[in-house]
């Protein structure tokens, strides 16, 4: 079966373009900058404050990895606790490592690039956690030795020990191997437990479904939101938004709180790793909204969900 994205122009990008951008033969050409070693915000995270649960809140463990705790019960999304994915080193280290995490009840995947879901970090969590992934990648983690598999349709809702996940779209691709391009679906979840809604984007360029998702699936309290792998953009922007477009999808969504990812872990695209930020404080200044509704954590840093509820 083939996926498709809600706008019928999309296409993956194909093999004479990506030559293209990675000889560097257009016209956005930008200086090399460096891969790893590059400053940005981090805090190593101990997971003390973490381990009672009693307080609902979100960290950001890198790249799209959160530990989300709402109701008492721990969620990872996009897990990527590896040193590299394939030849592309982290930047820098995992802002929750190992022996800071909980004890996870459920690990959600938005979809099955490899910095978003992860062989080594995925076989380490073992078969314990319910594993909630796109239609089409079930019997990946069943072959992996994961037993408790849950797979979602675009917006299919189901209650699982209390939290309700919402699977919801997003504008992007599949593809894990040579032969296998958009054979399982790709998109993004909505949390809800106890009237509180956490929205994770997954990888998207902009499309109208930020608005759908707002409207069907709102109110959303906090929105995770990808700011960065956006260069160049005649390649980029059909599959990953920039900064200016997190701020327009923000707005669309109805959210109250942003909060950043996908910047700073893996050097993925052409602008420099510490870029982002810069370019998402322009863009919110633009829009004139309130600065107490952006929030750009430090690697590791965890965000208690009461306190931005009272921004």
């Amino acid at each position: 079966m083939q996926f498709t994205n809600l706008s019928s122009h999309f296409r993956k990008p194909g093999t004479l373009r990506i030559l293209q951008w990675m000889l560097r033969l257009h016209g956005e050409r930008q200086p090399k900058h460096p891969a790893t070693g590059v400053s940005v915000p981090f805090i190593q995270n101990d997971g003390a404050a973490l381990r009672d649960g009693t307080r609902d809140s979100l960290t950001w463990i890198g790249q799209a990895s959160f530990l989300v705790q709402l109701g008492g019960k721990n969620i990872l999304i996009d897990p990527v606790l590896s040193p590299a994915i394939g030849w592309i080193k982290r930047n820098v280290p995992p802002g929750l490592d190992w022996d800071a995490l909980p004890k996870i009840d459920f690990v959600l995947v938005t979809h099955n690039h490899r910095d978003h879901m992860d062989t080594q970090t995925l076989k380490r969590l073992g078969p314990e956690p319910v594993y909630v992934v796109p239609q089409g990648l079930g019997a990946w983690f069943k072959k992996a030795g994961m037993h408790r598999i849950v797979e979602m349709a675009w917006w299919q809702t189901l209650d699982i020990n209390g939290v309700k996940i919402t699977f919801v779209p997003a504008q992007h691709w599949s593809r894990r191997y040579v032969s296998d391009v958009n054979t399982s679906w790709w998109g993004g979840f909505v949390l809800e437990r106890g009237g509180v809604r956490v929205y994770h984007s997954g990888d998207s360029g902009w499309f109208d479904g930020f608005k759908l998702i707002g409207e069907r699936c709102g109110p959303i309290d906090v929105a995770m939101l990808p700011i960065g792998a956006y260069a160049p953009r005649w390649f980029m922007h059909p599959q990953h938004i920039a900064p200016e477009d997190a701020v327009r999808a923000f707005t669309a969504l109805k959210a109250k709180q942003f909060v950043a990812m996908h910047w700073g872990t893996f050097k993925l695209s052409d602008e420099r790793l510490d870029e982002p930020p810069e370019l998402l404080r322009a863009a919110w200044r633009h829009k004139r909204l309130p600065l107490r509704r952006l929030n750009i954590p430090a690697i590791g840093e965890t965000l208690f969900l009461d306190e931005l509820a009272a921004k």
